[in-house]
C-alpha cells in the first residue's frame, strides 16, 4: 500500500537527498518550484532533465540511472504512464545500490500496479500528493 499516514510521509521527508525527475528549468511551474523549495530547506536537489544543463545551480542528469551520488527519494514530475519505467530504474537502485528507498509522485501522478511492484521490493511510494504541500505541513 501506497504510503498515505503522516508518520509515513514524515519519515519519507527525513530525506536529504532528492532527485528530482522532470525538473523544470522555468520558474513559475511546479517542477521548478517544488524543488527549488527545498533546496531552500536544506534539502541537497539532483535534477533530472536531459534538456538542461544545470538546474538551481546543481548539474542535470539525462536520467535517474546516470547519478552517483546516493538518493535517498526520487521526486517525480512526469505523467503517469511513464511512471511503471521510473519506478522499475528506482527498484534497480534500491536493489543494486540500496538507496533510493522512496519515490514521491507528485499531485496528480499515480500509477498503482507501479507503486505495488516497487513496494514489493522495499521501495515506499508516495502518490498524487505534492512534497512542498506536505513539507510545509508536517515539518514547518
Amino acid at each position: 500500500m501506497p504510503i498515505t499516514d503522516d508518520s509515513g510521509l514524515v519519515r519519507a521527508l527525513e530525506a536529504e537527498t532528492v532527485a528530482v525527475v522532470g525538473c523544470s528549468t522555468t520558474p513559475g511551474k511546479a517542477a521548478h518550484d517544488v524543488p527549488a523549495y527545498l533546496q531552500k530547506h536544506g534539502y541537497r536537489v539532483i535534477p533530472v532533465n536531459p534538456f538542461a544543463k544545470s538546474i538551481l545551480g546543481e548539474h542535470a542528469y539525462d536520467s535517474l540511472g546516470d547519478i552517483e551520488a546516493e538518493i535517498d527519494l526520487v521526486n517525480v514530475f512526469r505523467p503517469s504512464d511513464e511512471v511503471p519505467e521510473l519506478l522499475d530504474v528506482v527498484r534497480e537502485r534500491h536493489a543494486n545500490h540500496g538507496d533510493a528507498g522512496t519515490a514521491w509522485l507528485q499531485l496528480g501522478i499515480s500509477h498503482d500496479e507501479a507503486a505495488e511492484t516497487a513496494e514489493a521490493a522495499g521501495v515506499d511510494v508516495i502518490q498524487d500528493r505534492c512534497m512542498k504541500v506536505e513539507h510545509r505541513r508536517l515539518m514547518d
